[in-house]
């Protein structure tokens, strides 16, 4: 075992330019953080600098150096799909071969709607990619007043349901989305999430999210490098939305976040702690707030606010600590529309025992990281799945 303690920390959405199949996805020329650096004026992200992002992708402003900390490398997304889920799971083994269903532009089709009102017995409204706190505002009272049920989609593969808490009750919400998880089974309907949004309130202006959400995940369809890591008695600790993301599976201890700010905090909390195994981190902000959004300078402050998080991760992690940074997808917020982009995504592992960081070339798959992780520990990934180590090269 060369490290007792690997922290993967995943920046959700912080693609570093198109895939050479992005076209068919229709994304063409997208580079998250290649654009983000273009129009930010003062990029200040001086941790990442030091461990060789410009090294590994020209950013505007941001120089590279001459003796990057980190080894680098370029990540492709070998499975089909650009989301969450998807590159997730690929990263941890999983090569996704049908991507999940998204219904970003027309809500989902009058089949399952009607099928979903038959079984709760509400008529539904709503019905559209939006985004919760706005689809409260616009409906909630509505709802609340004619019994009807808000179902409600995002960029993401998820099928979201609203219900009041007071008027509607959490228990009677938690059994609509079970029956609407049990529908979006089917292969044409197949989601991600089935997601519980419970809210507080009567009127518009103080309808507010309540932290009862629910999610209903789909379990990975095979075993992950998790798995094997729980399995062989390593600890592997979650912070963020992995949890949902692998619905539980592989995990030994979850931490919920409040903020991906709140994340790097909980993250270097537990560097702070002794354990052996993963520390496996998904900062979610990135894509949720700015990336959907389109708002290139909430997105480049996120950044910079991580990247000081970062640099107190730096100052705590031991000798036999590995920490990797990488990306699920893109999600260029200079792009038309409000979906994820096609896009390879940065790998960016360092040690303070490393020697030098070093260029490590292009990898096809995210896959690298999980076979990573599993040489690490000595633990065979599950069979049938891909990727294959850079242990070695990480010198």
């Amino acid at each position: 075992m060369r490290y007792q303690r690997i922290f993967t920390i995943v920046l959700d959405s912080l693609g570093i330019g198109a895939m050479p199949d992005s076209q068919k996805y229709g994304d063409v020329g997208v580079d998250t953080l290649g654009h983000i650096a273009e129009q930010k004026e003062n990029f200040r992200i001086p941790n990442l600098q030091k461990l060789g992002i410009a090294n590994l992708h020209q950013l505007k402003g941001v120089s590279p150096v001459q003796k990057p900390l980190a080894c680098y490398m370029k990540l492709q997304e070998q499975s089909c799909g650009k989301d969450t889920m998807t590159g997730h799971w690929e990263m941890m083994g999983l090569h996704v071969t049908r991507p999940f269903r998204t219904f970003t532009e027309h809500g989902f089709p009058p089949e399952l709607i009607q099928e979903l009102e038959k079984r709760t017995g509400r008529p539904i409204i709503g019905n559209k990619s939006a985004s919760g706190t706005e689809i409260l505002e616009e409906l909630a009272e509505q709802e609340i007043r004619e019994g009807k049920l808000i179902v409600y989609t995002s960029a993401d593969s998820v099928l979201q349901i609203c219900g009041n808490e007071e008027t509607m009750g959490l228990e009677t919400l938690y059994r609509y989305c079970e029956i609407a998880r049990e529908l979006t089974m089917r292969d044409e309907w197949k989601v991600g999430r089935v997601i519980a949004r419970p809210y507080v309130g009567k009127k518009k202006g103080e309808f507010k999210r309540t932290a009862n959400r629910h999610d209903y995940a789909l379990k990975p369809y095979g075993k992950t490098a998790l798995d094997s890591l729980k399995e062989a008695g390593f600890s592997v600790i979650s912070v963020g939305k992995i949890y949902d993301i692998f619905d539980g599976q592989g995990l030994t201890e979850s931490n919920k976040s409040k903020s991906s700010v709140h994340g790097m905090e909980q993250t270097i909390d537990l560097a702070k702690r002794d354990f052996t195994g993963l520390c496996f981190t998904n900062l979610v902000d990135f894509d949720a707030l700015w990336g959907h959004r389109r708002n290139v300078q909430g997105y480049a402050e996120e950044l910079e606010r991580f990247d000081e998080k970062l640099g107190e991760l730096l100052s705590v992690l031991r000798t036999d600590d590995l920490l990797i940074l990488t990306a699920d997808h893109g999600n260029d917020p200079t792009y038309t529309g409000t979906d994820h982009t096609r896009e390879q995504v940065p790998f960016l592992a360092y040690s303070p025992s490393m020697k030098e960081g070093k260029n490590l070339g292009v990898s096809p798959t995210f896959a690298v990281i999980g076979a990573t992780i599993a040489e690490n520990f000595g633990v065979k990934m599950p069979e049938g799945t891909i990727g294959t180590s850079l242990l070695e090269q990480l010198l």
